[in-house]
């Protein structure tokens, strides 16, 4: 039994080094990041994290403090015992937001406990697909001057993408429109191309916008509209004419069963610091398998790299534009297009402690 000793949640704010800005979200400054790290009686230890985008993380990190007490001594071993303990102890007051956030990086941590104690690469442990997984720039540029939105593109070209992602959702929908043109221009006819609207419009908008959009074959078009509405996206998947991509606001695997099995969703995105972790993560990848469908991925990108690389079902892994790298020992390592899954035991992400500690909330 790998009895959990210790239980350390941390809080942080993270200024980035630029303020990144999208249709719904505004200007972005910083964001917060929650962590867990967690100890067995052997001295083993696992992380896990979670974030949100400047507001909300005290309300994650209290959450984490009662997981931290819900989990004590128990056998870290038991991962799906232990996520629903967790799931149930705190579903009255929960079910999504910060519960779930706080429930995902302690599902993360014991994942890569369990990979560290078995000496194995986390994508191995989870059945081990392929380490190279193809990877997309995931740029939050929805204010950025058409001149500069290609500048950033070709420092992505330079750092190894060959996928971007654009925001999109302007006040005026030929805005949008003639920037996802200059992109489609200077990329050229067969580069993958994703445009992003973070919930922007309603479903009619949505629907004009995916037809304007048809004409410059984006590999899929994002969030087109609220992820409340699962029958507006299945219309939209209907009606638009653009593969849809959908999930980073979904918080569990039945949620996404909801727009899988409607219809609504082409490209499902879990987010494994918000969906309910590595086991969540994982059963929704395996139902998209069941539909045929591929899956793709939000944020946290050192630690999805090694879920989408034991998935046969994998798109793209997005890398995204947070700015964690500054505070990881090995960030992400991209070429050609491609991601690599690191070997080393567990996640293989390494915090540089002492830095975040001068952020800590």
């Amino acid at each position: 039994m790998a009895a959990l000793q210790a239980i350390e949640p941390g809080h942080f704010r993270i200024p980035l080094p630029e303020v990144l800005s999208d249709s719904t979200h505004g200007e972005i400054a910083a964001f917060e990041l929650n962590t867990v790290r967690l100890r067995d009686a052997d001295g083993a230890e696992g992380v896990g994290y979670t974030y949100t985008v400047g507001r909300n993380g005290a309300a994650v990190h209290a959450t984490l403090v009662e997981l931290a007490e819900i989990m004590a001594g128990e056998d870290a071993d038991a991962i799906e015992h232990l996520w629903h303990k967790g799931w149930w102890a705190l579903h009255y007051g929960g079910r999504g937001g910060p519960t779930v956030l706080g429930l995902s990086a302690f599902d993360i941590a014991l994942w890569d406990l369990k990979a560290v104690r078995a000496g194995l690469p986390l994508w191995k442990l989870l059945g081990g697909f392929d380490p190279r997984v193809p990877v997309y720039a995931g740029g939050i540029d929805l204010d950025l001057s058409v001149d500069a939105l290609l500048r950033q593109t070709d420092g992505n070209l330079e750092r190894g993408f060959r996928a971007i992602k654009m925001k999109v959702g302007r006040k005026r929908l030929q805005e949008d429109v003639e920037r996802v043109r200059a992109m489609r221009e200077h990329l050229g006819a067969d580069f993958p191309l994703m445009a992003d609207a973070n919930m922007k419009w309603g479903i009619d908008e949505a629907i004009r916008a995916a037809r304007a959009f048809q004409p410059f074959e984006l590999t899929w078009l994002e969030e087109p509209t609220i992820p409340d509405d699962p029958a507006g996206h299945a219309r939209i998947v209907r009606e638009g004419g653009v593969p849809i991509a959908a999930g980073e606001n979904l918080r569990s695997l039945w949620e996404f069963k909801l727009y899988i099995a409607g219809g609504g969703v082409t490209f499902p995105e879990p987010d494994v610091t918000n969906c309910g972790g590595v086991t969540s993560f994982m059963k929704i990848a395996h139902l998209a398998e069941a539909f045929n469908l591929p899956v793709t991925s939000h944020g946290a990108h050192d630690v999805t790299v090694h879920l989408l690389a034991a998935c046969p079902n994998r798109s793209y892994l997005e890398a995204h534009g947070f700015g964690l790298d500054r505070y990881i020992a090995d960030p992400l390592a991209i070429r050609d297009g491609v991601a690599l899954a690191p070997d080393r035991p567990g996640h293989g992400i390494r915090f540089d402690w002492s830095g975040l500690a001068a952020l800590a909330r």
